[in-house]
């Protein structure tokens, strides 16, 4: 069976952007009332009319501003959810045993990825997996099956290791 931890949608980022965001904004505001004891009177009358703007503002409408300035920004410079596709590969591997039959079978990652995890396939049900880890030098996943005696025949299936520039 093939597990593999999936990163957060991008959804899910934006929103905990946009919760952290409005959190802070309370403290933002704070801070530039604080601050406004040091400035001059302009200055003063400035920052005082942008607390007022932010403080009318509710949690949502602050979080739906940064959200979209954040969307709009990701657009604009390629980010980690765009580029991280091309950093990550998945290797495949056939495997073959007959019954009774046991193997430490490795999937090879390409010439200088690392393998961060791996797994296997059995569509028969007669193999069994009794340890799955990269290989000592990092560059493949090394996974031990067996087949059971009961097997009707020959099984076959497939090696995954998911490898990482």
């Amino acid at each position: 069976m093939l597990r593999i931890s999936r990163l957060p949608s991008p959804a899910t980022v934006l929103a905990s952007a946009a919760l952290l965001i409005s959190l802070s904004g309370t403290a933002v505001a704070a801070g530039i009332v604080a601050n406004a004891r040091h400035a001059n009177r302009a200055d003063l009358a400035t920052r005082a009319l942008n607390t007022d703007k932010l403080q009318s503002k509710t949690a949502a409408q602050i979080a739906a501003a940064a959200v979209t300035q954040a969307t709009t920004a990701a657009g604009q410079v390629p980010g980690p959810a765009s580029s991280a596709a091309g950093l990550i590969t998945v290797k495949t591997a056939p495997w073959s045993l007959a019954p009774n039959g046991q193997a430490d079978m490795i999937v090879a990652c390409d010439a200088g990825q690392k393998a961060i995890a791996g797994g296997w396939e059995d569509p028969s049900g007669y193999g069994h997996s009794w340890d799955s880890r990269p290989t000592p030098d990092g560059s493949g996943w090394r996974t031990f099956t067996t087949v059971s005696s009961n097997a009707p025949g020959q099984q076959t299936g497939t090696l995954y290791a998911i490898c990482i520039k």
